[in-house]
């Protein structure tokens, strides 16, 4: 039983190479249903992209095709047994996950355990119709919110390939300067994103801890180059310098204030698309849900003011002018506590 990702359910995670590496041992896939690390309860993260993101990954362990689903299902390997697991979120509360949409987890996660092959978007609407209702301009709307939530979550904590920001204490809010003397260093977020005046990201390539070996080609060879690393894992494959280019022609630190600011954007949008559909929902659940967005808002700032504030004592670089300016001071963030009405 093996984690989708080689750390712990991170928010973006590339897939563990165990899956295509490990011929002989029927392996099962373990997805985390629960949001540990993406907001918990609190906050909307549909979780079928993130899902289909890993079962439809090609491993390239028996060439094209050898996707991490078809190694874990027993398809291509020829196990007699095949599994997939799940860590649930059930609790005490009426909803039994907490917040109404993350019912839509179990959901998901239920739908393409029997057939992976299916679309995390027609599962969405699917769970919609029978959750709420089956209005075209309602389902299509929060269909819509829900596919883009996780990457939401993932732009106002740890985009590009960030991955272990959180508070030391819990794993809900951002702690990134932590320095914790009675913990192991690689429980601690400057093992993972080694920021310095240089630049940031954890070095795994050839000439770091050669982590991208364990891949089979041509995606080892993908990884280990700065160039050609996919951009969303680009600081978990690299320590890229804060002036690199990027695709988009902005620098590393450029991109990164975007797409912190863009995380937050895009919840605020969230809060705006679901007030619109107060019409279509019963005033329980409306209010709920509504009341979970707004703490996501508030906690999208805190993360991205938290992070940019904190990078930018490394990178020395101002938050470009076009982009909204950080609401927190960078020393009282440091010493904020989660705040759990």
């Amino acid at each position: 039983q093996v984690k989708n990702g080689p750390v712990d359910f991170q928010p973006r995670e590339p897939f563990t190479p165990l899956f295509g590496a490990m011929r002989r041992t029927p392996l099962m896939i373990e997805f985390q249903i629960t949001q540990e690390y993406l907001g918990w309860s609190r906050q909307m993260a549909y979780l079928g992209p993130l899902y289909k993101e890993v079962l439809d990954a090609d491993t390239y362990a028996l060439g094209p095709g050898t996707y991490v689903a078809s190694t874990t299902d027993g398809s291509v390997f020829d196990h007699a047994i095949s599994a997939i697991a799940g860590v649930a979120n059930t609790g005490t509360d009426r909803n039994w996950t907490g917040h109404h949409l993350a019912q839509a987890n179990w959901y998901v996660f239920g739908r393409l355990a029997w057939n992976h092959r299916m679309d995390a978007g027609d599962i969405a609407r699917e769970w919609i119709s029978m959750t709420f209702n089956n209005e075209e301009s309602f389902t299509g709307a929060l269909s819509q919110m829900m596919m883009e939530s996780r990457e939401a979550v993932v732009n106002y904590m740890m985009p590009m390939g960030l991955h272990h920001l959180f508070y030391t204490g819990h794993h809900y809010g951002p702690e990134p300067w932590a320095n914790d003397p009675f913990s192991r260093p690689d429980w601690q977020p400057p093992y993972y994103h080694k920021a310095d005046g240089l630049g940031v990201g954890f070095d795994r390539s050839t000439t770091g801890s050669n982590a991208v070996s364990q891949y089979f080609e041509p995606l080892s060879g993908l990884y280990d180059n700065v160039e050609t690393c996919p951009e969303n894992l680009l600081l978990w494959f690299h320590h890229v310098p804060w002036d690199h280019i990027m695709q988009n022609g902005n620098t590393l630190w450029e991109e990164m204030c975007r797409l912190y600011t863009l995380g937050v954007d895009q919840v605020r949008g969230f809060q705006k698309t679901w007030d619109s559909l107060e019409p279509y929902v019963d005033k329980t659940r409306f209010k709920d849900i509504q009341y979970k967005l707004k703490i996501q808002a508030r906690d999208a700032q805190w993360w991205r003011d938290a992070c940019l504030l904190y990078f930018q004592t490394f990178s020395q670089k101002a938050i470009p002018l076009k982009l909204e300016r950080p609401v927190y001071d960078l020393q009282d963030l440091m010493h904020m506590e989660v705040i759990m009405e």
